[in-house]
């Protein structure tokens, strides 16, 4: 499953692992507006690295949770879905918008090997100071670059470089950071 190739997500060392992120992720939920120091810690207890500074806020859905690292003062708003059968690796400073999806799991374009429940996953990364906004989806094995924009409601299926605007379904790039109406002083 970590490598990359088929399994069956039955497997009771699997099963085992998925329950105990989701009574970790239960607690995290439920945890008061008002007690910054128990959601910390319940979200810190999930995830397999939190960053200073990094706040997330629930709800939150993960598959496992310890395979994902999140970088310092990086802030994901409402309803994140994590699914983290491979690696999910966010930077420092990102910024994602409500119900943003970052999803790792595939599963076989054959009907056979699809209805025998076999399923795969591939990694996403995600580079420092990029900004999600609400509702995007980002698919299996894609990496986004530093500084990176995603539009809202983007679909994100292939990589993004650095220093991009991408929008749409499927995303595309449409300008690189710093051209345009938005460039700042000194900005040629």
């Amino acid at each position: 499953m970590l490598a990359g190739e088929l399994y069956l997500a039955d497997d009771p060392e699997i099963a085992a692992d998925a329950l105990r992120s989701a009574l970790l992720n239960e607690r995290f939920n439920a945890t008061s507006a008002g007690d910054a120091e128990a959601r910390r810690a319940a979200l810190a207890e999930l995830l397999g690295e939190l960053g200073e500074g990094a706040e997330i806020r629930p709800p939150l859905r993960v598959d496992y949770g310890h395979r994902i690292t999140v970088g310092p003062r990086t802030f994901v708003n409402f309803g994140a879905v994590f699914l983290d059968v491979a690696r999910i690796t966010i930077g420092a400073d990102v910024q994602m918008g409500p119900n943003v999806q970052l999803l790792t799991p595939t599963h076989p374009i054959d009907p056979e090997p699809r209805r025998a429940k076999w399923e795969a996953a591939q990694p996403i990364t995600i580079g420092d100071n990029v900004w999600l906004g609400g509702g995007a989806i980002v698919c299996p094995g894609v990496s986004i670059g530093e500084n990176t924009v995603v539009g809202a409601g983007a679909v994100v299926t292939k990589d993004l470089p650095a220093n991009v605007v991408a929008v749409g379904n499927p995303a595309r790039v449409i300008r690189k950071i710093g051209e345009g109406a938005e460039a700042g002083p000194g900005a040629s």
